[in-house]
This record gives C-alpha cells, structure tokens and sequence, in this order.
C-alpha cells in the first residue's frame, strides 16, 4: 500500500523540525561551551553581547524540555560526538537524556577510545549494549595489561618472507609457486583451546611479490611477465577466502611497469606494496629504465574501478610517478584515499591523489632530523596501515635504520606521529611556502619534529617492536632472542588528559611526557622527538617470540623454542646434539 501524501508531507515536516530542532540544540551547546571558556573577567562585562547570548539559552531550554524524551533523543542523535559531548553539559535533562542511550553513550566511547565500530545485530551478543559493555572491558585490559592466554600452538611450516593481516600469517612456499595461510582461532568459547586455520593456494608461476588484506577477503600476487610482453610484471587480484578471481576486482590482473622497464634486469626484492581499502600501490626501486639510465617507480590503482583504468593512456595503469634514485627513495604508505606520505633519505613527502587526472601532486615535503656525517639512512619502513583503520586517525610508525662510521650495528629508530597531525602540518606548510614542487624548501624537522613526535631508539631493528594499532602500540622490551616482558604504549590523547587530571583508576599504567631526546650514540645534530606523552604499562610475564602482529583486543606472538635432543649414529660412531627451531602461536586476548 502506497502512504499517502498527507503522511509523506507530515514525515517530510517532522524530518524537518527535527532537523532545525538539532541546529538549535547545537546554537545551544556551543553558546554555553563558549560562555564557560571565557576568562572570570570576561563574565564581568555587562553588555547587550552576554545577554543576547544567554537569551538564546533560556528562550530553548523550556521548548527543547517538553519534548518526549524519545523525541529528544532523535535529534540528540543528529549532532556529531564532540557536540553531543557538549550538549551533556548543557544541563541535567539532556545530561538524564543521553545517559540513557546506549545507542549514543556507545558513540561517544568510540570517539573517545578511538575505536572502530562493530556491526550490530539487535537479539545477539553484537547488540548496542553487549558491544559498549565489551569495548569498556577490552580497555580496562589493555589498560591493566591483563589478558586471557590461549594455549600455543605449533606452525607446521617455517615462515618465510612472512606478512600480517588481522591475524593471519600469509608466506610462500614450494618454490615460490605456493601461498600457505595460518590464523590461530578459538576451539570453544569455554577452554583456551587454539586450534589451527589452514588454507592454500597455489599457481603456475612463480610469485615475485605478494599481499594480502583480510578485510577485503583481497590477495594480490605480483608475477613476472611472459617472454615477449611489454611490461615488466602482472598484478593479479584473487580471493583470499576462495580459489578464483576476486569478485568485486575491475580486472583479474593488470599490467605493471608497461615499456617502462629493462625486462632483462629486473630485481624484485626491491618492492614495496601496500593495500588500502579500494587501493593498492607498489613501489619498483632501482628499477633499469628501457631507455637507459635508472628510477624508482611509485604505480598506484584503483582496484575496483573500471572507470580507473579506461581515463589511463596505457591500459591497466592508474597512477604512475616517477622517483630521481638519486633522491634514494625508500617506501609509501597511505594516510588516506587521497594522501600518500612517500619517503626518502632526507625527507617525508605529502602528496595527494589526483582523480581527475590519474596522478600525485606534491603538496608538502617534511624534513627528516639531520645525521652527522658520515652516517646516512639505509632503510626506512612505515607501520603497516590495518585495513579496517582506514577513517581513523591512528599513530604512524616511521622506523629508520643508520649506517656508516665505525658501527658495529646499525641502530633503529622509530618516530610516532599522528596522522592527523601530518595533514594539518601540510596547511602549516603551504602558508609558510606555499605550493610545493620539487625545487621548494622542506619544513625543518626543528620546526615539527620535535613537538609533534615521540622517539624510540633501539640496537637494530626488532620486528617485536612498535607494532601499531590505532593510537596503541605493543613491543618486546629488551633484546632479540631472550624472554621479553610486552610493553603497551597508548597515545591516545583524551586518555592522557583524563589520567593527568587523575580521572579513573590509575592501574599500573604511567604518564611518559616531556624531555629531551638526544640519542647515546651521538649520531643527530637535533634532538628527536619528545612531544608526545604517553601512558605506559608492561606485562609481568615475558615472552620469547620473533615476531608480533596487533589488533583491536590482541596480540598474536610468532613464538619460537629451541628443542635438543641426542642423535645415536650407526654403531661405532659418536652420538651428538641436534638443536630444532620449533615455531608456533601465542595468543593473548585483552577482553
């Protein structure tokens, strides 16, 4: 049955006096936030400004009252988290109104915990209340370092080459013609019982290159191409769930470095890739140019977009941008759909993803903090972006190796800085030397490195430390190949706010903040990154792992142990040790 028009015009009416009741309530909010804020001598001033500000309060305070509170709640509903958090402040009814909501407090702990949403399915363990009540309890563990451990279990294949996503362990094999994946999950939700996920999948050529993102059920191989083509590999888009080409993929494979390259001088453990939601770049390094001479190559595509492709002159390609070597240029990652942070030995660049033309634009260039000579940059890597983080603002770990001098190691540092941070710092870069371009000057790490990141320095690189979720991040504390306590560092700002003004309970976490960072091997000329404060807090019990990989409530440790045992030869012949490296998973929930 088809509604009437007269209950079309009442819905269409009451949408739109809900609507102007929400800006209302939002004039409301921010006048009583904005009076609040002002200085005591401020509030001293009469004048018609003050009172026509607070007229505003008392003339919607009664109207906004005598609704229902089913009604207040609609449009309590349609202001933004950080207004409704302000609307709570307006006074005790509205404060009643929203305390009330699950729906609402729910939204606001998001904001708060910078957490993502989990669908909600009303009847289930995933409605709105069961999902508050968890996401409450998975902090309260993090923040106590508090985690149910399920029982290891072994890796029946030594990893190699291995990558991450949500958890599951993804590595080649079999002559490279082979892709083995292994997730640890629960027997039953009443033992600690782990059992093993197993799955493969294998091809008729070798891989060269590959990634994954559980997320996107999305696998991507990259391949070197047939004798007698013109481009130098394909990218082949694959379901990670099942053996076939991935449904949602615009192609089943595209054409990289298409006569771009020297095909007979290729090397492909100089690649970079990384997925981000509809996207996925590859970065070719020290590639030999079919026309002589040598670049690096940052190619980029739309996976899922035919359109994509068909705007591109060469078929298959998205975006292509070309790198002088002589810049040395390391990795990229994505900040967001549209903002790449590429980086090289002296510098970070911003750029942003051009749609209508299928290109990058440059539009800041940071400064990295400055080497005494003669010790230089050899590897610079980002953490990796989880696949589901894509809308939220999150930490970004930029890990740099140093070389040179008489260095027995090559120590590792790593520099936490917001995402956010590094898209308002391009604002910051425009007003000071407007649009950039290659010939233009970088914003001195002076300038923002030190009050906008946080360092660590390390004795080399650890694959244990500093992985990344959120504004959280977990490490093994203390060196590679003994048992190591885990450390919990969390960034998140409206939590160090709250612990410094002694909100909630303190557990056995601690602020870190302030100081100066000068490494002990004397190897800057400018001090590193202090800005960031912290809250901090370590496990009792240590682990002996190789690797770790983290998401929203865990942390899933590739475990190793060294099993020996006597070998008794053939008679005549002495017996002797043999030493197995058993590997396997360690699982700890924080929930």
């Amino acid at each position: 049955m088809e509604p009437c028009s007269t209950c079309m015009g009442f819905d269409n009416s009451f949408a739109f006096v809900v609507e102007s009741l929400s800006t209302h309530i939002l004039t409301l909010t921010l006048v009583v936030s904005f009076e609040s804020r002002k200085p005591k001598s401020q509030f001293r001033v009469t004048g018609s400004a003050k009172s026509s500000n607070m007229s505003q309060v008392h003339q919607l305070t009664p109207l906004l009252l005598d609704f229902p509170v089913e009604i207040l709640l609609d449009i309590l509903g349609r202001l933004d988290v950080r207004d409704l958090v302000r609307a709570r402040r307006v006074c005790n009814h509205f404060q009643q109104a929203i305390d009330s909501s699950s729906e609402l407090l729910y939204s606001i702990d998001l904001e708060y915990f910078n957490a993502i949403p989990v669908p909600s399915t009303p009847g289930s363990d995933h409605s709105i209340p069961e999902l508050r009540k968890s996401l409450l309890q998975s902090e309260t563990a993090w923040q106590k370092a508090e985690y149910s451990q399920r029982d290891p279990i072994v890796l029946p294949h030594p990893p190699n080459m291995h990558q991450w996503s949500c958890g599951v362990l993804g590595f080649p094999a079999e002559n490279l013609q082979q892709m083995m994946f292994f997730q640890p999950q629960l027997a039953d939700g009443h033992s600690n019982a782990t059992i093993l996920h197993q799955w493969n999948c294998e091809f008729d050529s070798a891989v060269a290159h590959h990634q994954f993102s559980v997320a996107e059920d999305l696998m991507i191989l990259i391949v070197r191409s047939r004798l007698m083509e013109s481009h130098a590999y394909d990218v082949i888009f694959r379901s990670l769930s099942e053996d076939k080409a991935h449904p949602a993929a615009a192609f089943t494979s595209v054409k990289a470095l298409d006569n771009e390259a020297d095909l007979e001088l290729l090397n492909p453990s100089t690649l970079r890739s990384s997925i981000f939601g509809d996207y996925y770049g590859v970065m070719f390094r020290n590639v030999n140019k079919a026309n002589g001479g040598v670049a690096d190559f940052l190619q980029i595509w739309n996976w899922k977009s035919k359109d994509a492709f068909q705007v591109s002159e060469s078929p298959g390609i998205f975006c292509l941008e070309v790198f002088d070597p002589a810049r040395k240029t390391m990795n990229f990652s994505f900040l967001t759909n549209d903002k790449i942070l590429v980086v090289n030995t002296s510098e970070l660049l911003l750029y942003s993803l051009v749609h209508s033309s299928n290109s990058l634009q440059l539009t800041a260039k940071f400064s990295l903090p400055a080497l005494h000579s003669p010790f230089e940059y050899t590897c610079i890597g980002f953490s990796p972006v989880p696949s589901d983080a894509r809308a939220h603002n999150r930490m970004v770990a930029l890990s740099m190796d140093v070389s040179g001098g008489s260095l027995a190691k090559n120590p590792c540092f790593t520099s936490y800085i917001e995402r956010n941070t590094l898209l308002e710092l391009e604002s910051t870069y425009v007003v000071r030397y407007g649009k950039a371009n290659e010939d233009s000057p970088n914003l001195p790490w002076s300038s923002w490195g030190p009050n906008h990141t946080r360092s660590f320095e390390e004795s080399s690189f650890d694959p244990c430390k500093h992985s990344v979720f959120g504004f959280r991040c977990a490490s093994l504390v203390g060196g590679r190949n003994t048992q190591r306590p885990l450390c919990i560092r969390d960034f998140n700002p409206h939590r160090v706010v709250d612990f410094k003004a002694g909100n909630g309970t303190r557990w056995n976490q601690r602020l870190v903040e302030g100081g100066e960072i000068l490494p002990s091997s004397g190897l800057f000329l400018e001090p590193l990154g202090s800005g960031l404060p912290y809250l901090e807090t370590t496990t009792e019990e240590k682990f002996l792992s190789t690797d770790l990989t983290m998401e929203a409530n865990r942390v899933t440790l590739l475990s190793f142990e060294i099993m020996s045992s006597i070998r008794m030869p053939h008679a005549g012949e002495q017996s002797f040790v043999e030493h197995e490296l058993i590997q396997g998973f360690e699982v700890l929930d924080f929930e």
